[in-house]
């Protein structure tokens, strides 16, 4: 096989998901969360250890106790993947905001939060520090922290932050595996992103 030939197909494939039976709990979840499991997990079990702490990690921020509504931490992980470069991610997040209830709308808005009068100010202040958060090199600033303060709690900046942090982790872990995209992301991509230039790029299945 050439390289050309194993790019195309993924750098690792998907194992599935009935290969650690332990792991059964976490792909629940994700079936709940997303209404599927991504290829991302399936390829991450390949250390169910590794998945088994991921999920835990993911659970604390989509899960009941969260006080930042998850549609906008889909919205917050969408801009710090794009800020990232990350096109499996993009394309996921999207997929997730809708799915927990932000309109096409105010999705398509996203690209111009800063002035659209679909975001509010405390939209736009955790929107502005994702993208900082997710540059390399890092562009925060403690300014967009006085303003992250004049609207959220120390708690829900840190839930904030946390949410770019994860996100971070699967912008590379994506980009490197050359994750294949699944059917529903693959959908709003094409749908709902392209327009933007928006591609799924190594993440096609072949």
């Amino acid at each position: 096989m050439t390289h050309a030939e194993d790019h195309k197909r993924g750098r690792l494939q998907p194992l599935p998901a009935d290969r650690n039976p332990e792991l059964k709990p976490a792909f629940d979840k994700s079936i709940t969360s997303l209404g599927f499991i991504p290829n991302s997990m399936l390829i991450l079990q390949y250390r169910p250890e590794i998945m088994v702490a991921f999920s835990q990690l993911t659970g604390s921020l989509w899960g009941p106790s969260s006080t930042v509504d998850n549609g906008l931490k889909r919205l917050i992980a969408f801009v710090a993947s794009r800020s990232a470069g990350c096109q499996y991610c993009m394309a996921h997040t999207a997929g997730g905001a809708l799915y927990f209830g932000i309109s096409e709308e105010k999705l398509e808005a996203v690209w111009s939060f800063e002035t659209s009068s679909l975001y509010n100010e405390a939209e736009r202040a955790a929107l502005t520090l994702a993208i900082a958060a997710a540059a390399v090199p890092n562009c925060a600033t403690d300014e967009m922290f006085d303003d992250m303060r004049g609207h959220w709690s120390e708690e829900q900046i840190v839930e904030i932050v946390a949410t770019v942090a994860v996100f971070g982790f699967l912008n590379r872990w994506n980009d490197t595996m050359s994750t294949p995209l699944e059917e529903k992301p693959m959908e709003v991509g094409s749908t709902l992103l392209a327009k933007h230039r928006w591609t799924p790029g190594k993440h096609v299945t072949k």
